[in-house]
C-alpha cells in the first residue's frame, strides 16, 4: 500500500479533487451555462455599447454567468463621446470597445438579440437574424448630454430586467 500525498479516507479525497478540479469544473459549466445578449443597433456606436457595457459590467460585479454583445448592421466610424463620456462618470470604461459589425457567428451564439429601436432592416442585416426584442429607444446622436443621460438611465433599467430574466431556468 503507497503512502503519500495523496490520503485514501473519503473526505479528504473530495476535498482534494475539488481544489485540484474546482477550477476547471468552474470554467467548464460556467462556459456552458453563459447567457449571451446580443445588442444591435444600426451603427453600433451608442445605444448598443451602452447596454453591452452596462450588462457586462453588472454582470461581473454580481458574478453572473451572463455576458453582453454589441454589434450594428451597417457599423459607425467611432463611439458617440457623449455617451462614452457619461457612462465614464458612472464608473464603466468603455475602453477598448469599437463599432462592429454584425456577423452570423454573434447571432448564433446569442440567447436572446435585442434591437436598440433604430429601425434595424432585417433585409439589409449581414446575418440571418430572429431579434427577440425591441427596446425602441431614441438615438442619443447630437442629443444634449441631459437628453443623452434619460437615454442611458433608461437603457440601465431595461438591462437590469433583463438580467433578472436571463437568470430564470
Amino acid at each position: 500500500r503507497r503512502r503519500g500525498l495523496l490520503r485514501t479516507d473519503t473526505a479528504c479525497k473530495t476535498a482534494w479533487s475539488f481544489a485540484q478540479y474546482g477550477w476547471w469544473l468552474r470554467f467548464y459549466f460556467g462556459v456552458l451555462l453563459m447567457k449571451t445578449a446580443l445588442f444591435v443597433c444600426v451603427h453600433n456606436a451608442g445605444r448598443s455599447q451602452a447596454a453591452e457595457a452596462f450588462l457586462n459590467h453588472i454582470a461581473a460585479e454580481r458574478a453572473l454567468p451572463i455576458r453582453g454583445q454589441s454589434a450594428g448592421t451597417e457599423g459607425g466610424a467611432m463611439l458617440n463621446p457623449t455617451v462614452v463620456a457619461l457612462k465614464q462618470t458612472r464608473g464603466i470604461s468603455m475602453e477598448g470597445q469599437s463599432p462592429k459589425i454584425l456577423t452570423q457567428e454573434m447571432a448564433d451564439a446569442a440567447d436572446k438579440v435585442i434591437t436598440m429601436g433604430c429601425g434595424v432592416d432585417a433585409d439589409k442585416c449581414p446575418a440571418r437574424v430572429h431579434f427577440t426584442d425591441d427596446w425602441g429607444l431614441d438615438d442619443p446622436k447630437g442629443r444634449p448630454e441631459a437628453e443623452v443621460e434619460v437615454i442611458l438611465t433608461e437603457i440601465e433599467a431595461r438591462v437590469l430586467l433583463l438580467i433578472d430574466e436571463l437568470q430564470v431556468p
